[in-house]
């Protein structure tokens, strides 16, 4: 397959106007992407935990012109406020994706977004938000051609997500998401997203994720700048062969619900990305005390208790804490008694396992 597959024909309908909502999770990755290729391609696979509690919801207007026009033609607002800051971005995402939805500049289009988490709280919004305005968009293209079915509206979705950002492939759908190609998984693609298709314990079904805010400032260094720095990285290729490694692994761990194997490759993997980032050229540190205290304290715990607790992190300070179902009650008590004191002004979110997105 080539990127040639999602460049449409003819439509048979015209739509003059109509309004489509979606509402798109965030995701955790557990085997992390960093470093791409060019048109978004990932240098590495990865496989994510679909969130439920944080996620973007986006109603998607959209008005037929009178002529095609040279220039995309959008209002943003963010949370009910006009939000010219963000038109770049929505821009720079609709240039990479209309080659496969021509009909873009026939359109007016009115885009209303708010989050179910505070913005730049190191939630990966970018995510949610450009993953449920793929959704909207196709939701559109499948008025124009009806015949579309829904496995294809699915994998188109994840493919033009993708253009956005890379982790919004993998926001699509749930519980368990796979992205980049790997030789051990089967139908597993460059170009989107699939749900992991082989035998999860039900251990790994309600698993919980509680979001530790050490710091909600702006990111320090951003994705794409991050990611570009893994070219000429002189750890990337071993970098590289690691995350199929591990993915490898993985297969195994969620066949059999082998939670400390699972809690050994999801820490590693966190501690690898930020490793990455502290010896390219400019390097960065992005965690803070903080987040080495909730480390080292969760470290303690687990120690102490032979629990299943572990973390996980994105490319800044605040960390996930995994953990689950079975053991929620004791661990969110220990999250309470012992790290929310670690988080800026007390706050952290709530979140487990989700399904992935949904059309309101």
């Amino acid at each position: 397959m080539t990127e040639k597959y999602f460049i449409p024909s003819e439509y048979q309908n015209q739509i003059e106007k109509g309004e489509v909502t979606w509402k798109s999770p965030s995701n955790i990755a557990l085997i992390k992407y960093w470093g791409k290729e060019a048109n978004q391609i990932p240098a590495n696979p990865s496989i994510s935990f679909t969130l439920d509690a944080c996620a973007t919801t986006t109603n998607l207007k959209f008005t037929r012109r009178k002529e095609r026009g040279t220039e995309f033609s959008i209002d943003l607002f963010f949370e009910g406020k006009r939000k010219e800051d963000f038109k770049p971005k929505i821009i720079t995402f609709l240039e990479r994706v209309e080659e496969y939805l021509p009909f873009l500049k026939q359109y007016h289009f009115i885009i209303e977004t708010s989050n179910s988490f505070p913005h730049s709280s190191g939630i990966a919004s970018s995510a949610s938000g450009l993953s449920a305005l793929a959704l909207g968009l196709m939701s559109l293209e499948k008025e124009l051609n009806p015949k579309m079915t829904e496995e294809f509206f699915v994998k188109k979705a994840s493919f033009l997500a993708r253009l956005g950002s890379g982790s919004a492939a993998r926001s699509i759908e749930g519980d368990l998401v796979e992205w980049g190609a790997h030789n051990g998984i089967e139908n597993s693609s460059n170009f989107y997203a699939i749900k992991y298709p082989y035998a999860v314990h039900s251990v790994f079904k309600k698993y919980h994720d509680t979001i530790l805010l050490v710091d909600k400032g702006q990111k320090e260094v951003s994705s794409t700048v991050g990611h570009n720095l893994m070219h000429g990285h002189p750890f990337s290729q071993q970098r590289f062969e690691q995350a199929h490694g591990n993915l490898t692994k993985l297969k195994g761990v969620f066949e059999k619900g082998d939670l400390k194997t699972f809690i050994e490759i999801v820490e590693s993997e966190a501690l690898t990305l930020h490793a990455m980032m502290m010896t390219s050229l400019p390097y960065f540190v992005l965690m803070k005390p903080n987040t080495l205290e909730i480390i080292n304290k969760i470290w303690e715990f687990r120690k102490k208790t032979n629990s299943n607790v572990c973390f996980t992190l994105d490319a800044g300070a605040n960390v996930h804490v995994l953990y689950p179902e079975s053991e929620k009650d004791v661990i969110f008590q220990f999250i309470k008694d012992e790290l929310v004191a670690f988080c800026q002004n007390g706050q952290y979110i709530c979140d487990r396992i989700g399904f992935g997105a949904k059309k309101m």
